[in-house]
């Protein structure tokens, strides 16, 4: 069996390969002062960011799901790789050879599931372009000129062709090292009468990869009159390739959709193909599948939710593919208000259309054109006789509770008016009421039922984390708050809080979860002449993974100041003290009334003395400052 990874060279890597550039490949990322950069959580699904990254710590922090940690557990939680594989991917981009404590080398069949298919399917990617030239595939390369693609356009995009025979890219990865219980699971092969034989056979092959660029799965287009297979065949379902979870192109695409806030969702390869070459680089396109709401959420952290983000649907007008862009409005509405309809004129889909009339024309017809919610109520509408009272009516029943969906009052009364318009109703005031209503009748039946409400969330009143047992914690509480602050500033800039801090007892912390964090720096060795490592020998401290993820979100939170400088961190640790010395006070007060004027003399003496002494050194921090510390 495999040894462990060298820590040296575990550390290497995450040394090695940037955090921020990791996590921009799965979602875009922007600004959020003090160095940090937010963006939407892959984890859960929000409509704010509140998954931040830290890149001069290495760190990433979501303050929604509390999901946090280093490079290589962003990779571990996002990928669903185990930690050598994660190692392994990473050492790989970063251009570094790995050592293994135990068995040296380590030997290809012992890596990790999902990098074995990665390399399954990569290394089939290049037998197919290469077999593209052959004379066999002379019929997949006139199938691609009649669409306007040259052998360049082909290269671009990965373009192969899959032999007809029954088995020739089995034996080729097989004389790869891959065995065939690895070909079946990775759908490149199934299971004959004689052992594995190729999935795909005689077709024009595209390779599907996911936002991080790895080959994960294939789509391929039947060429041949007697292939009784149909149209286009995709992988099927593997560990690696989840059709409802990928979307052709976005590998090519994601960085120009996260740079203008635009995508633009096609029906096929070629379409994206077509989108691209004529400069519309935004194209992606579904794989086998209707668009559903794990789609959304891929293009929602690429997007950002901004107020200029746009999703354009080329779907055909009278086609099944309205469905699923009319599908985006019940997953997601607010999606669906960032998103239009787009027909090409004669119901041509972008290929066609850039080989009838040029790139101009598809340029042209992925501009914004109808809202989603229009196009939603005219498919409803033009169901119905709208010359008679009664199909008015009957629209009116149907297409009211769309709108209703709608959570912007001002949106919601805009499109209600729209909808009376197109009904043709005069009293357009009787729609929007009637709009209001069912929009109060939703609400009301929801899970939360009439009357009742969730509670607010506010900056002072953070959703729930996983923390240490102990009470909740408040953040009005002006106690707790600093001493928040405090621990962040030990851990994000030690250097202004050492070596006074070292010296505060765990119990100078009142809330359990942050006296827990300060017994990790402790236990890390303290926070004076903090090492380039501190941060990870805190976190390593951890006594479990709840703390572990309290760090990590300390460690990434902004410092709410507009200086962070030592006077500031003076205030917080005089502030923490003061209040240590305060409870104190008030604790041997209590022992003092308890003893009474009769208690026994050298017992006295000393509480009383401690108590003198408390009084002047609470003085003396409300006088002095920092300095009496």
């Amino acid at each position: 069996m495999a040894g462990r990874i060298n820590d040296d060279d575990v550390k290497a890597v995450r040394d090695a390969v940037p955090i921020d550039a990791v996590v921009s490949e799965y979602l875009q990322l922007r600004n959020a002062g003090g160095g940090n950069l937010k963006g939407l959580c892959p984890f859960h699904d929000e409509k704010s960011p509140s998954f931040q990254v830290s890149p001069s710590k290495g760190l990433f922090h979501c303050f929604g799901c509390q999901e946090g940690g280093d490079t290589i557990a962003f990779v571990m939680k996002i990928d669903h790789l185990s930690f050598s594989e994660t190692v392994e991917r990473l050492a790989a981009k970063a251009g570094i050879t790995l050592r293994y404590e135990e068995g040296g080398y380590n030997p290809g069949h012992q890596r990790g599931e999902r990098i074995r298919l990665i390399e399954a399917h990569k290394a089939a990617a290049e037998y197919y372009a290469g077999q593209l030239g052959s004379p066999e595939a002379e019929i997949g390369r006139k199938f691609l000129a009649e669409r306007g693609f040259d052998q360049a356009a082909a290269e671009h995009f990965g373009v192969g062709y899959s032999p007809a025979g029954w088995d020739h890219l089995t034996r080729f990865l097989r004389g790869k090292g891959f065995s065939d219980k690895e070909l079946i699971l990775s759908g490149l092969s199934q299971d004959g009468r004689r052992g594995p034989i190729d999935r795909f056979r005689g077709r024009l092959m595209w390779p599907i990869k996911d936002v991080g660029g790895e080959i994960v799965g294939f789509g391929a287009r039947k060429l041949r009159d007697d292939d009784n297979g149909p149209k286009y065949l995709n992988t099927p379902e593997t560990p690696i390739y989840k059709k409802s979870q990928v979307l052709y192109g976005i590998d090519l695409a994601k960085k120009d959709i996260a740079k203008i806030s635009r995508a633009v969702v096609v029906e096929g390869y070629t379409d994206v193909m077509a989108c691209h070459l004529a400069g519309v680089t935004t194209a992606i396109a579904t794989c086998g599948t209707a668009f559903g709401g794990d789609h959304i959420k891929i293009l929602r952290r690429l997007l950002m939710d901004n107020g200029s983000a746009r999703v354009i649907f080329t779907f055909d007008g009278d086609a099944a593919g309205q469905k699923a862009a009319l599908r985006a409005f019940e997953d997601d509405q607010k999606f669906a208000a960032e998103t239009y309809i787009a027909i090409a004129p004669d119901g041509m889909d972008p290929c066609d259309l850039r080989l009838a009339k040029g790139d101009e024309a598809v340029v042209d017809l992925v501009q914004p054109r109808t809202p989603l919610f229009e196009f939603a109520l005219r498919q409803i509408v033009r169901r119905y006789d709208l010359e008679t009272p009664a199909g008015r009516a009957a629209a009116l029943d149907e297409a009211a509770p769309i709108v209703a969906k709608i959570k912007n009052i001002a949106s919601q009364h805009e499109v209600a008016v729209q909808l009376a318009g197109m009904l043709g109703i005069l009293d357009t005031q009787f729609v929007v009421r009637r709009v209001a209503q069912i929009a109060r009748w939703q609400r009301q039946g929801g899970e939360r039922g009439p009357g009742r409400q969730q509670p607010r969330r506010t900056y002072d009143t953070p959703a729930p984390a996983a923390v240490p047992s102990g009470p909740a914690l408040n953040l009005r509480s002006p106690a707790h708050r600093t001493e928040r602050e405090l621990l962040k500033l030990a851990l994000q800039r030690p250097e202004l809080v050492s070596p006074a801090f070292d010296a505060y007892g765990v119990d100078e912390f009142t809330a359990p979860p942050y006296a827990a964090v300060r017994q990790c720096i402790q236990d890390a060795g303290g926070a004076t002449g903090a090492p380039s490592d501190y941060l990870d020998a805190v976190r390593g401290a951890a006594p479990n993974d709840s703390v572990r993820a309290l760090v990590t979100e300390l460690a990434v939170e902004t410092i709410f100041a507009k200086t962070v400088d030592e006077a500031y961190a003076g205030d917080q640790l005089v502030t923490v003290r003061l209040r240590a010395v305060d409870r104190r006070i008030r604790d041997v007060q209590g022992t003092l009334a308890r003893l009474g004027p009769n208690g026994d003399p050298e017992r006295l003496a000393a509480v009383q003395n401690e108590l003198w002494v408390l009084t002047q050194y609470g003085q003396s921090l409300r006088n002095n400052g920092a300095a009496a510390l």
